[in-house]
């Protein structure tokens, strides 16, 4: 049975890692899907992803778009609403790290984070509920993080961020819940990706898989699955929810 038969998604930052599991996860249930990259070299992975969910019978197109610049997200969800006819799923994943002791850490880099992680799910958020309104109806997904929830040393920027998420979503869900549409958000924890390589293969990795109770690293197939849960009408009555997807690694 597909999940998503004929719902429109939107998904940022999706031309690599958990952005493309989750596209190709609901695609697969028959959603279709409008996903977005932001630099030129991402260019080549977001044309290969976009012909990999076209091969999967449904509706795909990529837009090259920064999630963090209001005008951008404005624009982007005027074209999709034109060339898909709706909005029923946003899933905002669009992120950023830069890591560094607070000592070391530049005011740039802290906005940069802040522009990326955070802002980024205002400026998306306040442009797709105008369409959810109007079809009473619609699930917004934010990606927080297991940083958020219990903060990390050296990542000070990215856990703001991404605990602001986790106020942002909730205050949402408050406001729209009355409309039908939810507003939940998911905390990845160490997950494998091209990113996170380092996590795994560096010295520290020991160190990181002995704090998590299910002993392993996630996939990115993982975090889709949970996403779909929360896409679909089998979430039907959650919302304001943080779903931590981390192995245990919050306990």
């Amino acid at each position: 049975m597909k999940l998503l038969e004929n719902k429109v998604v939107i998904v940022t930052g999706a031309a690599r890692g958990i952005g493309e599991g989750i596209a190709l996860k609901l695609a697969e249930h028959g959603a279709n899907i409008a996903f977005t990259y932001v630099s030129e070299g991402s260019a080549p992975k977001a044309q290969a992803l976009e012909e990999k969910l076209t091969a999967l019978g449904v509706k795909a197109k990529a837009y090259r778009s920064n999630a963090a610049i209001f005008a951008d997200c404005e624009a982007l969800v005027n074209d999709v609403v034109k060339e898909f006819g709706a909005v029923d799923v946003c899933v905002n994943n669009a992120g950023i790290s830069k890591d560094n002791l607070l000592l070391r850490l530049t005011e740039e880099q802290w906005d940069e984070t802040m522009d990326v992680n955070l802002k980024s799910i205002y400026n998306m958020t306040k442009q797709v509920i105008r369409p959810m309104m109007k079809a009473k109806s619609g699930s917004i997904i934010n990606m927080s993080s297991i940083v958020g929830v219990r903060g990390n040393a050296g990542q000070s920027s990215y856990s703001a961020s991404k605990a602001g998420i986790i106020g942002f979503t909730k205050s949402i869900a408050l406001e729209l819940g009355s409309r039908n549409i939810r507003c939940n958000a998911i905390a990845p924890g160490f997950v494998e990706t091209d990113m996170t390589h380092y996590l795994k293969d560096g010295a520290g990795a020991d160190q990181y898989l002995k704090d998590i109770p299910l002993n392993r690293f996630g996939s990115t197939e993982e975090i889709a699955d949970v996403t779909l849960f929360l896409a679909s009408k089998m979430s039907s009555y959650v919302t304001g929810q943080v779903i931590s997807v981390c192995g245990g690694l919050n306990i």
